[in-house]
């Protein structure tokens, strides 16, 4: 098993910074990539950002150029940096481990971190 802790959530107006962080916990040398989720009211949950056990990222399209993903192996732990922040990037933004399966993969979830960016 795998435990997820974040933080760094809170309230800025737009325009501004936040960095959540994610420490983890539990099995986590099973882990491969992880990443960041958030779900806005009444919507679904959408994938953020992703950074592979190699480093290799990818992104939400409209938080490209804003946001940086980036962990610390030794630390067990995975950053979002949100930079030039907006109302649109409102929500609860969950960390996401996950461990290959022979079946496909497990995934592990934090309990989520509110973050409103008011206008």
């Amino acid at each position: 098993q795998v435990q997820l802790v974040e933080s760094g959530g809170g309230l800025v107006q737009t325009g501004g910074s936040l960095r959540l962080s994610c420490a983890a916990s539990g099995s986590t040398f099973s882990i491969n990539a992880m990443a960041w989720y958030r779900q806005a009211p009444g919507k679904q949950r959408e994938v953020v950002a992703v950074i592979s056990s190699g480093d290799t990222t990818t992104y939400l399209d409209s938080v490209k150029g804003r946001f940086t993903i980036s962990r610390d192996n030794a630390k067990n732990e995975v950053h979002l940096q949100m930079n030039s922040l907006k109302p649109e990037d409102t929500g609860v933004y969950y960390c996401n481990a996950r461990r290959p399966t022979d079946w496909g993969r497990d995934d592990y979830w934090g309990q989520g971190t509110q973050v409103t960016v008011s206008s």
